[in-house]
């Protein structure tokens, strides 16, 4: 069974040993994404929809790593720190899923591994494929 990865850079990655993403055949499972800058530091802190914007970005670049698209996610987890502000991590779900709804879920955590970022999202996907 093919087993393929893919990283993003992120110094998080080395340091606790893990990648961005892995296919093992036709499922792929996304690494909890948080709104991290070009430069390692946290995106727009303070904006919940701009740091959910962000993380489907990243998220959408490892799902091309690996072949597929968001065409192919069938379920999102959403870790949000303030709950209150469902709305706007919610629109930003909804933008990016417009034509491929997954199955979802969002809960309040305490805290993520940095204060200043508000939402960590973990992605499955099937990617269906005749070589599969």
């Amino acid at each position: 069974m093919p087993v393929m990865r893919t990283f993003s850079g992120t110094s998080w990655e080395s340091q606790v040993g893990y990648c961005r993403a892995i296919r093992v055949a036709n499922h792929i499972y996304v690494s909890g994404t948080a709104p991290v800058d070009e430069a390692g530091g946290v995106f727009a802190p303070g904006d919940a929809y701009a740091q959910t914007k962000r993380c489907f970005e990243i998220i959408q670049k490892a799902l091309q790593d690996l072949g597929a698209d968001v065409s192919h996610v069938v379920r999102t987890r959403m870790f949000v720190t303030d709950i209150s502000r469902w709305a706007e991590f919610g629109q930003a779900h909804q933008e990016f899923f417009i034509e491929f709804p997954p199955a979802s879920t969002m809960v309040e955590v305490k805290s993520l591994i940095n204060p200043a970022m508000l939402i960590e999202i973990e992605v499955d996907a099937v990617y269906v494929d005749d070589r599969c």
